[in-house]
């Protein structure tokens, strides 16, 4: 995709991810890959009144070419998905309500459901019946370092859909930016489901 055309699809999405609320504040952080490298937002900026000029392109090593701003210390973490999945086209990094709190309140190193029909808005889900897996990573201000453990991670567990940071947010990927913004709204359905079962059970004890 052009850098031009990236960039534009990239205002959208942040203005249709922050009108469900998934990027309060300042919070959240997106990329695409494009002909050249990659586009990613500047850091500090409000995802939902997005410009061209709060972007950075990268060369395909990830080198600043052109833009003003700072980037993000979490564009490595992107780069390293896109290392980990090369057919991936786009990420976007979400700070939703129920994506912070389920990856507090889940102990495990995956969130895990099975079940919801939703699942099948997922590429490669096909059943409810499916087990849909999201890994889950404890936070860490050292990117590089949690970076490293996702791709450790992958060597036996392949990442596909995204990942969670514990008491951060979610980081969606899909091969294009439609199918990341599918895959962003169907695991956030699914997250808010978990959520609401979740107090509701505690309500029945």
């Amino acid at each position: 995709m052009q850098t031009k055309a990236a960039k534009q699809a990239l205002i959208d999405a942040g203005r249709w991810v922050s009108q469900q609320g998934w990027v309060p504040a300042t919070g959240g952080n997106f990329s695409m890959k494009t002909d050249d490298g990659f586009v990613v937002t500047a850091s500090g900026f409000d995802k939902g009144y997005l410009t061209p000029e709060q972007f950075l392109e990268l060369d395909q090593q990830g080198n600043i070419v052109s833009g003003d701003g700072k980037p993000s210390a979490e564009t490595a973490l992107h780069l390293k998905l896109y290392e980990l999945q090369p057919q991936s086209g786009c990420i976007l990094h979400t700070h939703s309500v129920a994506a912070t709190v389920l990856s507090r309140f889940i102990r495990s190193d995956s969130f895990a459901v099975t079940g919801y029909e939703m699942q099948k808005s997922l590429s490669g889900i096909h059943s409810h019946l499916d087990t849909l897996s999201i890994a889950i990573f404890d936070n860490d201000q050292d990117i590089p370092a949690l970076a490293e453990r996702v791709a450790k991670h992958h060597q036996t567990h392949p990442i596909t859909h995204g990942v969670l940071i514990r008491g951060h947010g979610l980081y969606a990927l899909g091969n294009s930016i439609f199918e990341t913004r599918r895959h962003i709204e169907g695991l956030e359905f699914l997250f808010a489901c978990e959520l609401e079962r979740i107090k509701l059970e505690g309500a029945v004890k």
